[in-house]
């Protein structure tokens, strides 16, 4: 893992049921947890300008990567650890390890023997074995068929937040499902209730904690919402912003161990 690079988007996108978005990440690293980040030192009507200003100046040179080369994956062993961006490591999430691009950045990726494609975001560094470009998920790699084999050759093209947040808003419609807005995952329940406790008592919406268990290992989801829109989830990411919460994800309610493959 490398350190974190500081991360430029005020809210993208999770492209299906379980797939998460990392919207901005403005402070440094902490472990176990989304919540402990310091606040921001901006002034509140400053915060929303930097960020603006650091996307449109990030996001044209990331858009224009776009490479082919083996991608393999990573699941149990690295399952509720801690990746480069801070947050705990969930193999069923759509998210991946890339060497350059930046953290919570998205991607398309493309399994090039059968064209299936997904979108990940970035939140860990690696691959640190071979030639390879890319560790997917689990989850990444089932929906890309490339689980059994243990790695495949894909094209890995980065996009900008706006199709991460298009392809979310159609998969959650497609599927008669709401948004909703994931600020925190833990292995402590009690580190999910201290930060459903501070937001409930700044007035937002009450936040609720969902547990999902692998193999004996818990972690706890703490999530609010629904998120009625884009403008809706600009708001509340401010809102959390004020209170140091600025790591927050974009999740489709349902089975959170059940993604939906991009065609």
């Amino acid at each position: 893992m490398t350190k974190l690079i500081p991360l430029l988007l005020i809210f993208v996108l999770s492209g299906c049921t379980s797939e998460q978005i990392k919207t901005t990440d403005l402070a440094s690293r902490t472990p176990d947890t989304t919540a402990n980040h310091r606040p921001s030192i901006l002034p509140a009507g400053e915060l929303d300008k930097h960020i603006t200003a650091q996307q449109e100046k990030l996001l044209p040179r990331i858009s224009r990567y776009l490479k082919q080369g083996i991608a393999s994956w990573y699941g149990p062993k690295f399952h509720g650890k801690q990746t480069a961006s801070g947050e705990i490591y969930d193999m069923y999430a759509m998210t991946a390890a890339h060497k350059t691009l930046p953290l919570s950045s998205y991607a398309r990726v493309t399994n090039l023997k059968n064209q299936r494609s997904v979108i990940v975001r970035i939140n860990d560094r690696g691959p640190f074995h071979g030639n390879r470009v890319m560790d997917l998920s689990y989850a990444a790699a089932q929906k890309l068929e490339i689980d059994e084999a243990g790695s495949g050759k894909v094209e890995i093209k980065a996009i900008a937040p706006e199709q991460a947040l298009a392809q979310l808003q159609s998969t959650a419609k497609a599927q008669h499902k709401s948004v909703y807005l994931r600020v925190g995952t833990f292995s402590n329940k009690k580190k999910a209730q201290k930060l459903q406790n501070k937001i409930a008592a700044h007035h937002l919406p009450q936040p609720k904690i969902l547990p999902s268990t692998h193999k004996g290992s818990t972690l706890y989801r703490v999530q609010l919402g629904p998120v009625k829109s884009p403008e809706n989830a600009r708001k509340l990411n401010v809102q959390l912003a004020k209170l140091g919460l600025t790591t927050t994800q974009f999740v489709t309610e349902g089975n959170q161990n059940q993604i939906t493959m991009i065609q």
